[in-house]
């Protein structure tokens, strides 16, 4: 397995079978261009087979923190630790660029999800609720 961070758009759709929806070109080079958003990839000879994706938070009495936005891993490889291994790489670059610390928001019956980022090192906070506002496209 190697994990590299995704720099194009054709990275991006090649791997986009991981993501929820078709890769969108206006979305993807906002993505790209936005300093602090991180996307890594996990090849498994050469196909993407994972990916999570960052996006670096900032706030003037906190510093900067790396929030996971999202996990990805194709069901023909899981249960081989590329989740965990993605994590892992993440938590490594969000060290490398100065982040205090790393969150993950995350379902509290998802126990494949739990299972992972435990592994990874991640420890429970406590529940918390979430609330959300949608705008249309």
């Amino acid at each position: 397995m190697d994990i590299r961070p995704a720099r194009t758009i054709a990275e991006l759709q090649a791997a986009e079978g991981l993501f929820d929806g078709p890769v969108r070109l206006d979305r993807s080079e906002k993505f790209l261009a936005a300093p602090g958003h991180l996307m890594l990839i996990a090849y498994v000879d050469d196909v993407p087979a994972g990916m999570v994706s960052g996006v670096e938070m900032t706030h003037p009495d906190k510093g900067t923190e790396m929030c996971l936005y999202e996990l990805s891993v194709d069901e023909g490889y899981r249960r081989r630790g590329i989740g965990r291994a993605l994590t892992e790489a993440l938590a490594a670059e969000a060290r490398a660029r100065g982040c205090y610390g790393m969150w993950v928001g995350v379902d509290t019956d998802n126990e494949a999800a739990l299972a992972t980022y435990g592994s990874a090192g991640a420890r429970d906070e406590g529940v918390f609720a979430m609330r959300g506002w949608g705008f249309a496209d």
